[in-house]
């Protein structure tokens, strides 16, 4: 998928092509492989451990060491061969047979675009806040697995998210360092006289230069943009500067290089991706720019080009609130996108506005990023059952008169990338149990983990147990003395933490509807279950409040104050800066995640997944995807799966549930053992979490759910339309707007209905105002009962009609319902659209 034209030169010259082995090693040190399949680790520590213990950045660890050095251990046979053998796998990895090539050999879809403002992949490439990342990163990593043709298109940013810091007061301090390209794992894209490749966008008229970057993610590659390029202005070098920073202005400039740079990046390099996914609304500009590029092409309006585009599009949306939706004001999309749409999509700039709108004719209303990505999709998902629940109530303003179980927004369950968080001890355990190659396939080889011994599952946790308790002793050293805080103290915690404790994690954004401080409501009561001396529990905890959220800010110094006042740095632990590496950590080591949003705010949630491969148990609100996986035999479960807002009085119940949970669940659960010291119903648990939900909530299943539901189901649809030159959108288009003129003036005629034997026959006669009953669709209607999905009849027309520009449609049907419950509807039905997604209108008998 990179052509020819394009090409990755030699990135540092200074090494020379007389130190046998050195390209095979760049080329390994490139490829974020590494982190997920740690076989080649023990290369860079030996090339230099204490550099490879701070930074597990290989690429770090080669731009930093002596070319001596590299000489010297290119030397070692041993060390060579090792290389040798790396590269061989990687040769293998990719020219072995995929799942993708092995279920789907005869598919139309060569490659899927996927957009995002955020990748986690690793502590090396800082270009990622949380969740949002997460999911694209892992996704990443999953279509690398089983070969689903996929690139990635983002952001570079000199400084990314920020790094956080707790003073000695318990307040987070937020700081900005710079993201040197030439230490990361990225490498210029550059035309074949050297030239590297950039690309030109303005920017409220003035040219602005971008900058482009690759990273090679195992079979899959990541293009980055960013502006800070030497020939731009200084206001627009800083536009790719800080991850979700700044005002709107800083925020739609981003956007518009992610979707619209993102677009001509593609071109530039000659991909041509069939599906388009946009992972949240961040990229929805993009919707503007595909289209107009084939309108280019092929010569239509723009309207009819986005009909044959939208086809090819999927939105993923991940936010269960209104206001989490990036929008902008008419002012601002004028500044920077008025002109773009007169010169370039040739419309006027209403129209541009109605894509961003619930309302095309209020022109005072924002320009809702989230309603431009569903406007150009011809698919939305949630992220989560629940999600696609919460996202039909967000989006049914879109779809006015149309029940809300029909507002087109389905689910995929988000799902982790497995081999990406297990630790050494769990990866070795399942590679016994199921296989190498068990995450590369259907995942069918899972349920043999249920067949290892119970001796086996306690050591492993054991192991990781112990392997987190070192990390968070060495961790919480280095934090309290930087901070500032007293000698004794920073005594005190050389030797904090048990390794045969029960060890309990709780790690999330600290804002206030994950209710980070649920565990404080009765501060007594917690501090008796923390130091119960024959019970101990130990709790680790992390996570970032956003720069300026003064409330999430107030929540760390909380805990922070209630350790140092109760002098509990013997059981609570909390660990600053959360990062991919401390993430890693804690989902390996935690015997219990605790997780405690306020439903149904959280989407999905990902990190309780990670504990999975690792035999952690989860203790969560019944909300995201723990709203779907729990069941009484693979952890516990907080709420009523009610809503009830922030109540106060419902915290403190919850908090109560919790604190019982624990004591009368969890610790016994865990510390009642066997003659061998086995804790048999805490392993029960364990075997059951790991065999049931690690399969279900894999990245692994997601990416296959998305390949086969949405990405080869679009490609077929959008090279049909596309085909011709467009003309399948051309047609489209006349038909939508032919519909909407004429559609207010179909009337209903008084409907006849007969009983027969046990069901009815019902005749409706319609004047369908000239229009063709080919494009229609009559059904009888009747919502569902208590549980049940809505009932939906085809009618059909008589092939007689009835008076003079009258249509009769009629149906028997047999059903123990009152005939009251049935009522006719006409819906749109042309051209294999998408509806209500991509045309809308409906009309009710009443």
């Amino acid at each position: 998928m990179e052509p020819q034209t394009v090409k990755i030169n030699q990135p540092y010259s200074f090494w020379h092509s007389d130190i046998k082995g050195i390209n095979a090693l760049v080329e390994l040190a490139l490829d974020i492989r590494w982190s997920w399949n740690h076989a080649t680790d023990e290369l860079w520590e030996q090339l230099d451990p204490a550099l490879w213990e701070l930074t597990h950045n290989p690429w770090i660890v080669l731009k930093t060491v002596s070319r001596d050095q590299v000489k010297l251990q290119l030397a070692d046979p041993v060390f060579l061969d090792k290389i040798n053998e790396f590269i061989k796998l990687k040769e293998l990895s990719a020219l072995n047979t995929t799942w993708f090539q092995k279920t789907h050999p005869d598919t139309l879809l060569t490659c899927v675009a996927y957009f995002s403002m955020e990748f986690m992949l690793s502590e090396a490439l800082p270009i990622y806040v949380g969740g949002l990342g997460n999911v694209a990163g892992d996704q990443l990593k999953s279509a690398s697995d089983l070969g689903v043709p996929v690139v990635a298109v983002g952001l570079l940013y000199q400084q990314g998210y920020f790094r956080q810091e707790i003073d000695k007061n318990g307040m987070q301090q937020a700081l900005f360092p710079y993201n040197d390209p030439g230490q990361l794992p990225i490498t210029p894209l550059r035309l074949p006289n050297g030239e590297w490749l950039r690309l030109k966008i303005l920017l409220s008229g003035y040219p602005v230069w971008l900058r482009t970057w690759k990273v090679q993610v195992g079979n899959v590659k990541l293009y980055l943009l960013d502006s800070n390029d030497a020939s731009n202005l200084p206001v627009h070098r800083g536009i790719t500067s800080e991850l979700y920073g700044g005002g709107p202005e800083l925020r739609i400039q981003q956007e518009i290089i992610l979707g619209i740079g993102g677009w001509k990046l593609l071109r530039a390099l000659g991909i041509k991706p069939e599906v388009c996914h946009m992972n949240e609304g961040h990229a929805a500009f993009l919707v503007l720019e595909r289209a107009n590029d084939f309108r280019k092409e092929a010569g239509i309006s723009f309207s009819a080009a986005l009909a044959v585009t939208r086809a090819g599009n999927l939105f993923t949306t991940h936010t269960a609130v209104a206001a989490g939706f990036d929008h902008f004001s008419p002012t601002l999309i004028a500044q920077f996108l008025g002109a773009y749409s007169k010169d370039e999509l040739g419309i006027d700039f209403n129209e541009l506005m109605a894509l961003g709108r619930e309302n095309p004719y209020n022109h005072s209303a924002y320009f809702n990023m989230a309603y431009l990505a569903i406007h150009g999709s011809g698919a939305v998902n949630g992220v989560s059952s629940l999600h696609g629940e919460v996202s039909r109530q967000l989006f049914e303003c879109l779809f006015p008169r149309w029940p809300k179980q029909e507002v087109p927004v389905g689910h995929i369950t988000n799902g982790v990338h497995m081999p990406s968080w297990d630790a050494v001890a769990s990866d070795k355990m399942w590679t016994e149990a199921c296989g190498k190659e068990r995450w590369r396939g259907d995942l069918q080889t899972l349920e043999n983990i249920s067949k290892v011994p119970d001796e086996a599952l306690w050591q492993m946790r054991a192991n990781c147990r112990n392997n987190l308790v070192n990390y968070t002793r060495g961790r919480l050293k280095t934090q309290l003395s930087i901070s500032g805080n007293p000698s004794q103290t920073v005594e005190i915690v050389k030797q904090a933490f048990d390794p045969d404790t029960l060890t309990l994690c709780f790690a999330r954004r600290f804002v206030p509807y994950k209710r980070p401080n649920l565990l404080l409501q009765d501060p007594e009561r917690f501090i008796r279950l923390l130091t119960n001396t024959e019970r101990p529990v130990q709790l680790i905890i992390a996570g970032k409040a956003p720069p300026f959220d003064e409330p999430g800010k107030a929540l760390i110094q909380q805990w922070i104050q209630f350790i140092h006042q109760n002098n509990l740095y013997n059981h609570i632990a909390f660990l600053s800066d959360y990062d991919v590496l401390l993430a890693e950590q804690l989902v390996q080591g935690a015997d219990v995640w605790i997780n405690t949003p306020r439903r149904p705010w959280e989407a999905c949630g990902t990190s309780g997944m990670k504990v999975l491969v690792n035999g952690g148990i989860n203790v969560s609100e019944l909300d995201g995807w723990w709203a779907e996986a729990f069941t009484p035999e693979v952890g516990w479960a907080l709420g009523d799966e009610l809503e009830h807002g922030d109540d106060p009085d419902w915290d403190r119940k919850e908090a109560d549930a919790l604190y019982n949970i624990l004591e009368k669940e969890v610790i016994p659960e865990f510390y009642t053992r066997n003659d061998k010291g086995i804790p048999i119903r805490w392993i029960q648990r364990m075997r059951s979490s790991m065999a049931i939900l690690t399969p279900r909530f894999s990245a692994n299943r997601t990416v296959r759910e998305y390949t086969e539901a949405y990405y080869l189901p679009a490609a077929k649809s959008y090279l049909q339309r596309a085909a011709e030159k467009g003309s399948a959108g051309t047609r489209i288009d006349a038909v939508h707007n032919d519909l909407k003129n004429k559609w207010k003036d179909i009337k209903f005629g008084e409907v006849q209905m007969e009983n027969i034997d046990k069901g009815y026959l019902f005749h409706v006669p319609i004047q369908l105002n000239g229009i063709s009953p080919d494009l229609l669709l009559m059904e009888l209607y009747a919502d569902g009962l208590i549980g049940d999905t809505p009932v939906k009849i085809k009618m059909e027309p008589d092939l007689n009609s009835g008076n003079k520009g009258e249509n009769i449609y009629h149906v028997l049907f047999t059903s123990s319902r009152q005939a009251s419950d049935f009522t006719a509807r006409i819906t749109p039905v042309y051209e294999g659209i998408s509806v209500p997604l991509e045309d809308n209108l409906i009309l009710w008998q009443r």
